[in-house]
């Protein structure tokens, strides 16, 4: 079989040895306080159910449609956006990703009906997908080969951050305002990082422009958003039922069709040949088990410590907090930077993986020692994390040519998404089993079977089984955690060994 010169793989393609720009690290911190502000959103609606439930008079379904609307969007857009960055050029896309989350943060906060909250949700998933995709992208453009590394670590601890803050936020602006205060308090966050974006960010761009690859965006976007929300209902409609089946289905037939159509097209969004790459292959493999482990056991996380440790959400909410703080200060201080450039990406993205595996073991058995296990675990994650996750990301980004930076970040983003969703569905769903195997009455969920226990002895066995299911969903996250981060390694070690023979 032959190829035209279109269609043979491309070598990987290192960033071009240029000095990085003279106001690089001023750029990240406009760029990681874009990026904060829609991770925050992520996380700081599920806080504010019970109001919006109350003052809305919101059903389930709205409140799931208010979650859902906006990383549905987000998922789905995330490769059209980084594809739409390279092409017309990623400042022009910041920008207009902050406006459209602005304008959406807006209306999300003075809506009035629970349709028109909904549709903000999807406007501002709009934005956080053109977010998501720059900011990484820019920090590829504007820094030196050796300084992406630390650059992408800082980047990265962003994303934990979000994860702790978000519900803290969301509390304490409950706490002392309506519920529409943790939307509107975007809007001066978006204004800065707007004006300083004109200011400061240098444009860049794919040097030549293929033509737009329309149909392509078209499926990519049908696609993911069916795959995640397949995930997203299974747990609550069931796994067999015709809405998960039937969604699931239109997502394998249109990705299908996303793969045939990209692999025939002289100017795809997605180039196949991108998947020749081993080193590509690699961390993409590592990238889907490691948020796979990750996602559903983190999930899980704010269960343990409400329900078998007895927290309160608030509580629970600072209680994760050590996570993040271990992620930002070895990050942000360089220290993560320097281990994994001292070990080389394989050695250091395995280790990184192995204390992270090692931190959610802690978690799962550790429990009769109360907090102490908890604490022990979240310091391992978080080390584990600063160390692995940027290297991972930079194998990603790093091994696509820099003109399709923006399809790299998309990627990136793409995985993070399918992962997480996975994960919580799936290590979810094996909670649930467990919980239902052991517990001594009939019911669905851990409030059901505690109301329908006819004693205190029955209630403990009732806790004692929601606790065995979430040990061994967490042991089944870190068994993912770990032989991701095995496969990447692996994958990539042999890459290398490739590129230098």
């Amino acid at each position: 079989m032959t190829t035209s010169p279109n269609e043979q793989a491309a070598p990987p393609r290192a960033a071009p040895q240029v000095p990085g720009h003279s106001k690089r690290w001023l750029i990240l911190g406009v760029i990681c306080l874009a990026q904060l502000t829609v991770l925050l959103d992520n996380t700081v609606l599920n806080v504010a159910i019970p109001s919006l439930t109350r003052e809305m008079n919101a059903a389930t379904s709205d409140i799931q449609w208010m979650i859902n609307a906006y990383s549905l969007v987000q998922s789905g857009l995330l490769l059209t956006a980084g594809s739409a960055a390279d092409r017309y050029g990623r400042k022009k896309m910041l920008i207009a990703g902050l406006v459209l989350f602005g304008v959406g943060s807006l209306v999300a906060g003075l809506a009035d009906s629970s349709g028109q909250l909904i549709a903000a949700r999807a406007g501002m998933g709009v934005g956080g997908a053109l977010l998501l995709t720059t900011t990484l992208a820019v920090v590829m453009q504007i820094f030196t080969p050796e300084e992406q590394p630390r650059a992408i670590g800082i980047w990265s601890a962003v994303s934990a951050l979000g994860f702790a803050a978000g519900p803290l936020v969301g509390g304490f602006m409950l706490n002392h305002f309506w519920w529409g205060a943790i939307f509107l308090i975007n809007l001066p966050v978006a204004a800065l990082g707007l004006i300083a974006v004109v200011a400061l960010v240098p444009e860049s761009k794919a040097p030549r422009g293929d033509r737009p690859d329309l149909l392509g965006a078209l499926l990519s976007t049908i696609g993911m958003t069916a795959l995640v929300y397949a995930i997203i209902s299974g747990p609550e409609h069931g796994w067999t039922s015709a809405r998960v089946l039937g969604t699931a289905a239109i997502a394998v037939l249109v990705l299908g069709a996303f793969a045939y159509w990209e692999s025939r097209i002289p100017y795809p969004m997605l180039d196949p040949h991108f998947f020749t790459n081993r080193r590509f292959t690699g961390a993409v493999a590592g990238a889907v088990l490691i948020t796979f482990g990750m996602g559903g056991a983190l999930f899980l996380l704010t269960q343990h410590l409400q329900f078998v440790l007895g927290y309160g959400p608030l509580e629970a909410g600072l209680r994760t907090a050590p996570l993040a703080l271990t992620v930002v200060a070895l990050n942000f201080s360089g220290l993560a930077a320097k281990l994994a450039a001292r070990l080389g990406a394989p050695p250091a993205i395995a280790l990184g993986m192995a204390v992270m595996a090692a931190g959610l073991v802690s978690i799962a058995t550790l429990t009769e020692h109360g907090y102490a296990g908890t604490l022990l675990g979240l310091v391992l994650i978080g080390a584990g994390t600063a160390v692995g996750t940027p290297v991972m990301a930079h194998a990603i980004m790093s091994s696509i040519p820099p003109e399709k930076a923006g399809v790299g970040a998309g990627i990136n983003g793409t995985l993070a998404e399918f992962g997480n969703g996975l994960g919580v569905a799936v290590l979810g769903a094996v909670l649930n089993a467990r919980f239902a195997a052991l517990i001594p009455v009939a019911a669905s969920s851990l409030p059901a079977a505690l109301a329908a226990a006819d004693s205190a002895r029955e209630r403990a066995q009732v806790t004692e089984a929601f606790a065995s299911g979430l040990e061994s969903s967490q042991l089944g996250g870190a068994a993912a955690v770990l032989l991701g981060g095995l496969v990447a390694a692996l994958l990539l070690r042999r890459a290398e060994r490739g590129e230098s023979a």
